[in-house]
């Protein structure tokens, strides 16, 4: 929800820290209007002839974002599905660490050093602020690949190969 400039001030007190969060879209001639109704009544609050600083982030496709964390549990359903012995098993935790893992192996990882020298190993942040929409899509291919090599390598069931195709 946008917030007025002015509603922002009287909650902080100081102007040059009040936050005006809009959507827009640029048009022609590299113009930026709002997005809709909501987003040009926010607007109003802005003096005409007064300078503002803008940071632009580009929004990611939602509709690919569900298309890849579909994926995920996908890969996840079919490699967990032979573990079911496994006692107190925490199927989200669980889940999470296999995400993170399929994405370091997809290449797209954070390398650093612990403080005893041990290499650590983290997967990249998927999240709308850290990767953009082409990094986004490069990962995707990356991690289809991973989880063919290691995760669908020995498949022969039908019904599993063409729900994998189904994400190409």
């Amino acid at each position: 929800m946008a917030h007025s400039v002015d509603d922002i001030v009287k909650a902080h007190g100081k102007r040059y820290k009040a936050r005006l969060r809009i959507q827009v879209i640029k048009m022609a001639g590299g113009l930026l209007a709002p997005l809709d109704e909501r987003e040009a009544e926010a607007l109003q609050s802005l003096k005409n002839g007064e300078q503002y600083e803008i940071e632009i982030i580009r929004t990611r496709n939602p509709s690919f974002h569900r298309k890849v964390f579909a994926f995920f549990n996908f890969c996840f359903e079919h490699w967990s599905a032979d573990k079911t012995d496994w006692k107190y098993f925490d199927e989200r935790k669980q889940f999470d660490t296999f995400r993170k893992n399929l994405t370091v192996l997809a290449g797209f990882r954070e390398v650093t050093y612990t403080i005893d020298g041990r290499v650590r190993v983290e997967a990249q942040s998927l999240s709308y602020g850290n990767m953009d929409q082409s990094e986004f899509e490069q990962c995707y291919k990356a991690l289809i690949n991973a989880a063919l090599k290691e995760i669908f390598n020995n498949t022969t069931d039908e019904n599993t190969i063409n729900r994998l195709y189904s994400f190409f």
